[in-house]
């Protein structure tokens, strides 16, 4: 029985009160059926959604959300008449839709159960369970949807063409589904999404990046960046990614495919964290690579300073896609920023200095920074790939020691900028900077330690070697 939760025994009460056919339809019943665990419920009514939602509610003492204009009720469980898991459940009128060619919104009308799963994305969410008392918990699945499940594959209810015509995001929400499930794309429909994804056109951009996000977080995002590709469907929204794809070769020198290295990175940190941004950056970490390639004789492809040409590219690309502008993004830019010093530092001596500045410019996102990098080793040699992995060990063994000792993490100088211009009696200018960053290179390098003594004793040397005279205070002051 998929429909022993109490709940569902409220709703179907509630229905026959009502006079109303009701069904529990798409994701939920395709979770049940995979045996993942799903809160989010749909019910889909042959007659007024909202009216069977209100009743509900009363049954319930719970709120109900009402979006008239979309039809729709939605109702928040937690803890109601013994059903202790936070449930969502969502109450729509049974469908039927048709789109107009230069639009995403459709001319809607009331509709059956069978119409309404017609107008699904794929026969997978098209599936339903019956909450009739006559045929309680029987499944309805006029489109061969359980034995897609069976065969993992996505396929639409109707023609893909029109599936995919009507509604262009369903041509990445397959994308996603195949990624997230592990699933394949039926040829046929993979087919009408190439013919179709100039109608990504029409789409809000919110709307593809919020599936983006999806694809990123789903177990081996690699499935659906490289589907997004194929289709042609990341060169609608995304060509600055595409760009990195292919192999070039001169004098019978070639650089490695960044697409698919690109992709394998992004794979290893998926395997190590869950943190979306820290994927994004994975994605976007070599995206200047294009922009900085270079055959130079004698040594072969260079890439010189993508690191910092990809950094600077991230504003520009997030507000693109309409990523957020805030710390999300400066935390991305950070880390394609930094992520070359790790590997700089790691094949070669691995000294404190190095390592100090490092921790100090990548802060509290050094673990995450450390990670990235790791995952960046893609190397076929197995030798020098593991000799990387060590030496990345022996750089975590000396940021920890560095930080224990020198707290030099999102550290500032102990002398700050005002007490220089109080010492000295000066007015903002260069010398003020150049002394304070003397102070921190100073600490960095590992001249004085990170003490609030050492450091003024320290300003008053280097003070004095540029010509500032602690005197000058009295002199004003007369």
């Amino acid at each position: 029985m998929f429909l022993d939760n109490e709940i569902f025994g409220i709703v179907a009460e509630q229905a026959r009160a009502l006079n109303v056919r009701a069904f529990v339809i798409g994701g939920y019943v395709r979770d049940c059926l995979l045996g993942r665990l799903s809160k989010d419920i749909d019910i889909v009514v042959e007659g007024s959604g909202i009216e069977l939602a209100e009743a509900v509610g009363k049954v319930l003492h719970s709120r109900v959300s009402v979006f008239k204009n979309f039809g729709t009720a939605m109702i928040n469980i937690h803890g109601v008449k013994g059903i202790k898991e936070g449930l969502e459940l969502e109450f729509v009128g049974a469908r039927k839709e048709s789109y107009r060619a230069n639009s995403r919104k459709p001319i809607v009308e009331n509709g059956t159960l069978k119409e309404d799963q017609e107008r699904r994305d794929f026969t997978i969410n098209a599936l339903a369970l019956s909450l009739q008392k006559e045929d309680f918990d029987s499944l309805v699945d006029p489109f061969g949807g359980v034995e897609d499940l069976h065969k993992k594959v996505i396929r639409t209810p109707l023609d893909p063409d029109t599936t995919y015509s009507d509604d262009p995001l369903r041509m990445i929400r397959a994308v996603r589904f195949a990624s997230q499930l592990g699933f394949s794309i039926v040829p046929e429909s993979l087919e009408s999404i190439k013919r179709n994804r100039k109608r990504l056109e029409i789409l809000s951009i919110e709307r593809i990046s919020e599936e983006m996000h999806k694809i990123l977080l789903s177990p081996k995002p690699s499935v659906g960046l490289q589907l997004l590709y194929d289709t042609g469907l990341l060169e609608e929204f995304f060509p600055q990614l595409c760009k990195l794809a292919g192999v070039e070769n001169v004098d019978g020198k070639e650089h490695k495919d960044n697409f698919a290295h690109t992709l394998q990175v992004v794979d290893n940190v998926a395997s190590k964290s869950d943190n979306l941004w820290l994927r994004w950056a994975a994605l976007l970490h070599d995206i200047a690579k294009p922009a900085t390639k270079k055959y130079e004789e004698g040594i072969g492809w260079t890439f010189h300073g993508h690191e910092f040409i990809g950094s600077k590219m991230i504003p520009g690309i997030f507000r693109q896609l309409k990523l957020p502008l805030n710390e999300k993004m400066k935390y991305v830019q950070k880390l394609v920023s930094l992520h070359m010093r790790p590997i700089v530092i790691a094949d070669d001596v691995v000294t404190d200095s190095a390592v100090r500045r490092l921790l100090f410019e990548a802060g509290d996102d050094i673990d995450d920074l450390m990670t990235l990098c790791e995952a960046d080793i893609t190397s076929k040699n197995m030798e020098r790939k593991q000799r990387f992995l060590n030496n990345f060990q022996l750089v975590r063994q000396k940021l920890k020691d560095l930080e224990e000792r020198d707290r030099v993490r999102n550290f500032q100088p102990p002398v700050s900028g005002e007490e220089i211009m109080e010492t000295f009696n000066l007015e903002p200018c260069r010398e003020v900077g150049a002394l304070k960053s003397a102070i921190k290179d100073a600490i960095l390098d590992g001249v004085i330690p990170n003490e609030y003594e050492a450091a003024r004793a320290f300003m008053m040397k280097r003070a004095a070697k540029m010509g500032i005279s602690y005197k000058l205070r009295a002199t004003s002051d007369e």
